[in-house]
């Protein structure tokens, strides 16, 4: 079990380069390629089939089971990262991005389920903490790199960049993990899944508390490099230096705020987070130069609430789950594709009617105050 769970730390920090190499930059390559219109379409159809996807995740891993799924998936991945970074046309380059997407997500909740199963039932806390300490750890290396890449080759290589690192978890995938027991993955409805979430009162606040975060993060990746890049003057290669900055809290903060989650609970923590992240995005429209210290620090003050809000969130929700509920945990996992269906809509009316551009923050800082509203309404699991 420790032997597999080194692994599957291992493998989630591979993953998670080209994931992080490449978030940032989606948008901006892609209008290369199409309007910015069309790229929101693109992000909502790509949302959209993972979230179908997902809903039949329990069937596909019953089917193959979990290594199997994802060795396949990481291969799916490392094509669709190929034909972004090789891709000359846009059919080529839409059809990779659609898979690289949904692909990403399903592997994404794959890894929880090998989580799930190499944790203790005492120190879920501990065990979640490390694990996205490391995933954290992934886009700090990333974005230190990424601009240097952009200025030095294009966009296209750090995809390719992202391949190779894609191509190493097909091979750990190809040659570990055998021993690996799946568990009896039960078979449910999907409309019994969303029950289960209606019924149980604090899965479903906690899976809400969860996409109010997931929407925080979507809007940051599409807007925050736009507005630094066209509206305050920022070039990428600061920019990069700016997100690393942005992203060590989630390394510093995770781990030892999980294992105080075993030991106090996630109530207090999600309250603090939500305060702080708020405050900090509504602070964001204030700044008007371009000082790559002061960007870096308020950046950074955004992450240390949504650091921990993303561990206890974590933290809560697979304390109340079994590793055997993959319907469960696959619908959690919809926060993010879902996020990234309602953050391109809510912000084509937010553009006609905000006076200009850095006002947006004042909008996501509202909704993050309705983090708060939830939170206080939860009940705590110790």
């Amino acid at each position: 079990m420790k032997h597999n769970r080194k692994i599957i730390y291992l493998v989630g920090f591979l993953f998670s380069i080209p994931i992080a190499l490449t978030s940032y930059v989606n948008s901006t390559f892609l209008k290369e390629y199409m309007s910015g219109s069309y790229v929101s379409v693109l992000y909502i159809v790509a949302s959209s089939l993972t979230i179908l996807g997902l809903l039949q995740m329990p069937g596909i891993l019953t089917r193959l089971g979990n290594r199997k799924t994802s060795l396949l998936l990481s291969v799916v991945g490392f094509f669709s990262l190929i034909g972004l970074a090789l891709g000359t046309n846009t059919i080529v380059i839409t059809g990779s991005f659609i898979v690289f997407f949904v692909s990403s997500n399903f592997l994404f909740a794959s890894l929880d389920i090998f989580v799930k199963d190499l944790s203790q039932e005492t120190s879920i806390g501990k065990s979640r903490g490390l694990y996205l300490m490391i995933l954290n750890l992934a886009w700090v290396v990333s974005q230190a790199i990424s601009g240097s890449v952009v200025t030095k080759s294009s966009f296209k290589g750090l995809y390719l960049l992202g391949a190779c690192f894609m191509a190493l978890v097909v091979i750990i995938f190809a040659k570990s993990l055998h021993n690996f027991i799946d568990p009896k993955y039960k078979k449910v409805a999907i409309l019994d899944t969303f029950k289960v979430f209606v019924k149980n009162k604090n899965i479903s606040k906690i899976y809400l508390v969860n996409f109010i975060l997931k929407f925080f993060y979507v809007w940051m990746i599409i807007y925050t490099p736009i507005y630094l890049h066209e509206h305050i003057g920022f070039h990428w290669d600061a920019i990069g230096l700016i997100f690393t900055v942005m992203l060590l809290p989630f390394v510093a903060l995770t781990y030892p705020l999980g294992k105080l989650s075993d030991k106090i609970g996630e109530k207090e923590f999600l309250t603090l987070g939500f305060i702080f992240i708020a405050v900090s995005t509504m602070l964001i429209p204030f700044i008007t130069e371009p000082s790559l210290l002061i960007w870096a620090g308020i950046l950074f003050a955004t992450r240390v609430g949504a650091a921990t809000i993303e561990i206890m969130s974590e933290s809560y929700f697979f304390k109340n789950v079994s590793k055997e509920d993959p319907d469960i945990i696959s619908f959690f996992r919809n926060t993010s594709p879902l996020a990234f269906i309602l953050a391109p809509l809510i912000a084509i009316p937010v553009f006609i009617f905000i006076p200009s551009f850095e006002h947006i923050f004042f909008v996501l800082g509202a909704i993050l105050l309705t983090g708060l509203y939830v939170t206080l309404r939860i009940k705590d699991t110790l």
